[in-house]
């Protein structure tokens, strides 16, 4: 009981501990720029600004923002579900000459830093003049390495006698991958939305280099709006960032049963 009630407690201080910097930025976000700045620092706000959340989202044009983050984060999520999908069933199911090997070179990039594309990817954006489109903020979101290695690893759970009960029905590749594993892979599917979907959202530096308009900046670009040369509105800042946190929250809640279902069982044979 004893030994129980100590990991309990250990839990729920790491719990907190992790909770801490949230709490700590929506605190920021209801001061005032003197609180911000006063020492002793204050943890919670002498009295609470509500107004700062409805200026930060006026001080910037936050409705395109969040606009221009959702139709690149739905386009990513989308396109990563179809496209990981369909190269973790070649990889996961089908059988082809050195399909282990090939997928093993296409492991391996996980292994260089996603800073060192950045540059080829960014002429060939600027050589097809997509700057400061919505193709240039998603095109190279539309598949993932990791994408495909968590799909293959689910479907090799899958039992391979439905496939096969499928086939001798006369279903081909594509009836078998539409209407035996996709409907099985929920959970799996669901975890890698989820993981494309809050990794497109909170993407900074790509957006950043692809665009140089306002009307195609999304919001984690936008937030980074209130720095300025010699000052930081932390106040504004935290209250927009409180707000762009929302939508990714949302998500995770919603899927959260798939979610954990999906890392769970991901990698069982």
């Amino acid at each position: 009981m004893l030994l129980r009630t100590s990991k309990f407690l250990l839990l729920t201080g790491l719990g907190l501990t992790m909770l801490l910097p949230f709490v700590w930025m929506l605190s920021t976000a209801l001061m005032t720029d003197a609180e911000v700045y006063q020492f002793p620092p204050r943890f919670l706000p002498a009295e609470w600004r509500w107004s700062n959340f409805a200026e930060a989202l006026t001080m910037q044009p936050f409705g395109r923002f969040f606009l221009n983050s959702l139709v690149v984060s739905l386009a990513a999520t989308a396109g990563q579900v179809l496209f990981c999908s369909m190269a973790a069933y070649a990889f996961g199911r089908l059988r082809f000459p050195w399909r282990d090997r090939v997928f093993a070179i296409y492991l391996s990039t996980m292994m260089v830093p996603a800073i060192v594309t950045i540059i080829p990817a960014f002429l060939i954006i600027s050589s097809f003049g997509w700057m400061n489109s919505y193709q240039a903020l998603f095109s190279p979101l539309l598949s993932s390495v990791w994408g495909i290695f968590l799909l293959r690893q689910f479907f090799l759970t899958i039992p391979r006698d439905l496939e096969d009960a499928a086939r001798m029905d006369g279903a081909g590749d594509l009836a078998v991958f539409f209407r035996v594993i996709v409907p099985l892979s929920r959970p799996a599917l669901a975890t890698l939305a989820i993981f494309a979907f809050m990794g497109s959202w909170k993407d900074f530096l790509w957006p950043l280099l692809v665009t140089n308009r306002i009307d195609m900046r999304t919001v984690e670009v936008g937030i980074a709006g209130f720095n300025s040369m010699y000052a930081t509105d932390w106040p504004h800042q935290m209250a927009a960032a409180v707000v762009v946190l929302i939508p990714v929250v949302t998500v995770f809640l919603l899927a959260q049963k798939h979610f954990v279902r999906g890392i769970t069982m991901t990698g069982l044979k």
